[in-house]
């Protein structure tokens, strides 16, 4: 199966996408991950990609698309794979269907008001890096980090009102996305408002039904 998993900032996308891999044995492809992988390594298009990275500049499609297809010629792709973060934009998405065809999109998605709660109640500790949540994983002592008594802070992008602005731009970004695969049927949607940690969430058994689904076309 080949899957791209859709959703906003905060969705929690990331929490599923490896319950996933460990469920179906499939790659958690992260576009993030995969910068860093080809960086780390020095590659030609590593090294192109740290080229506008360091200027602050968005890294060309072509070179974005190389790396995907890199990975994905990979043997542990062969069976299937978790497509995260990748195609943005219906450029990226016509470029991919030049590489392999996608059997499904996932797209999480849940109320702004939700994932501003998610979002804006995250702190993070200055010295080790550890995430709480105020309301969902509280450290023990307000504002300190359990682990190594770091400072814990909020980040800028974190705040109400920049939740409120990536949420416009994901929005705006995705919707042709969507749009351009909805005309192929493949794009499901899962319900993500209850968070994982509750115990009446749903979200990683729809998400199952509808790989089974897909597995036995």
């Amino acid at each position: 199966m080949k899957i791209a998993l859709f959703g906003s900032p905060g969705v929690g996308k990331g929490t599923y996408a490896a319950k996933l891999e460990a469920i179906y044995h499939m790659p958690h492809i992260a576009t993030g991950d995969l910068f860093r992988a080809e960086i780390k390594q020095q590659t030609e298009l590593g090294k192109k990609a740290k080229e506008y990275i360091d200027k602050g500049a968005l890294v060309p499609d072509e070179i974005t698309t190389g790396m995907l297809k890199n990975r994905l010629d990979k043997e542990d792709c062969q069976n299937g794979f978790l497509l995260d973060g990748f195609p943005r934009t219906v450029k990226q998405a016509e470029a991919l269907e030049g590489i392999t065809t996608l059997d499904a999109i996932i797209n999480y998605f849940a109320d702004d008001e939700v994932i501003i709660q998610r979002l804006s109640g995250r702190r993070l500790c200055k010295k080790d890096g550890s995430i709480y949540h105020i309301t969902n994983v509280p450290p023990k002592q307000e504002n300190i980090c359990d682990k190594c008594s770091g400072e814990l802070y909020q980040r800028d992008d974190d705040k109400p009102e920049a939740i409120k602005e990536r949420l416009e731009v994901y929005s705006t970004q995705t919707k042709p996305v969507l749009e351009y695969y909805q005309t192929k049927g493949i794009v499901h949607r899962v319900d993500a408002n209850t968070s994982i940690s509750e115990p009446n969430n749903h979200i990683i058994e729809d998400t199952q039904k509808i790989l089974d689904n897909l597995k036995e076309e």
